[in-house]
């Protein structure tokens, strides 16, 4: 999954920076549809990557049992180590690592993360 991620956005000319990014936002992603969505059971996730010109969109869809992390609020960052729950920062960070973040449910019932990153031309050496 993360190679085809890198080399579609490597196709688009995207910086190194911005695929480092991209792959690490879809991996995360693809994670929380693996652990929470699923349950750790086998499931479908489809990746669709375009390119405009301007920036990567990457589309992530599955059959897990709808859940929108847009809805996620962010994690309390000020509360001290021992007292943050395990885990929760998948969708934060993927916040981070992207320009957008869109969801919505299929007509099916599954769900189709968008993530769109601003892409930076490669500069000839």
């Amino acid at each position: 999954m993360r190679r085809f991620v890198e080399e579609a956005a490597t196709a688009f000319k995207a910086d190194p920076d911005v695929i480092l990014d991209i792959v690490q936002a879809v991996d995360e992603s693809a994670a929380n549809i693996i652990m929470h969505g699923y349950r750790g059971q086998p499931g479908p996730i489809e990746i669709a990557v375009r390119g405009d010109g301007t920036s990567l969109v990457i589309h992530l869809r599955d059959q897990a049992t709808p859940f929108d992390p847009t809805s996620v609020p962010p994690p309390d960052l000020t509360l001290p180590l021992e007292r943050r729950p395990i885990g929760g920062l998948g969708v934060y960070l993927t916040r981070l690592l992207v320009d957008e973040m869109r969801y919505h449910m299929t007509p099916q019932g599954g769900n189709e993360l968008t993530l769109v990153k601003k892409i930076r031309p490669r500069v000839a050496a």
